[in-house]
């Protein structure tokens, strides 16, 4: 069984959100030509409480961008974004969820962020998708969504190690690109590891 994974697709990761993805609302168009070739549709979504560590405003003196540690882990600090049950937090409004099967929150740890979809930076716990989809017998995910470099990253990466066949869609997805080619080295590695770039 296949399945589409959908990556955060939510307001602030799109251009005028609070950490937008350049051209992120791209994707959008392309994801919705994506949903009815899957029966099974997955969608994840960052679910941050506010206050959470890797904001840069939880953080007193420190900025969006600088790098601490949280947790015991390397922490790249944020803007505040994708806050539970904020306008931010919520899907793209072009996007047909009516096609998703069931969605993955993520992040919501105030102590450890959650780029993966399936499980936290530390791996320390899981967000259950990985039981869901042993559930609905799928071994093949074909992921899309936001951030090429980050959350998508790490969710292919993840689904990888675990075993799936991967398949990553280039025209339905966007980096954020803190250094410039950051997408394009994601990308590489991958597929180096495995993942099919359509």
């Amino acid at each position: 069984m296949k399945a589409l994974i959908v990556v955060d697709v939510q307001n602030d990761f799109l251009p005028g959100g609070a950490l937008a993805v350049p051209r992120g609302d791209e994707v959008v168009p392309a994801i919705n030509r994506l949903l009815s070739r899957f029966d099974v549709v997955v969608a994840t979504q960052d679910w941050h409480p506010a206050g959470h560590g890797s904001f840069a405003s939880s953080h007193e003196g420190r900025g969006t961008g600088e790098i601490i540690e949280l947790n015991g882990l390397s922490q790249i600090l944020w803007p505040d974004h994708c806050v539970q049950n904020t306008p931010g937090a919520s899907f793209a409004s072009g996007l047909a969820v009516d096609h998703f099967t069931t969605i993955v929150r993520k992040g919501t740890d105030p102590a450890i962020d959650s780029y993966s979809g399936f499980f936290d930076n530390g791996r320390r716990t899981d967000t259950g998708l990985h039981g869901w989809l042993g559930k609905h017998s799928v071994t093949e995910l074909h992921i899309t969504g936001l951030a090429t470099d980050y959350c998508v990253y790490f969710t292919a990466k993840d689904a990888l190690d675990l075993g799936y066949t991967v398949f990553l869609y280039r025209e339905a997805m966007r980096g954020v690109n803190l250094r410039h080619g950051d997408d394009s080295r994601a990308l590489d590695e991958l597929a180096g590891l495995g993942a099919t770039l359509v």
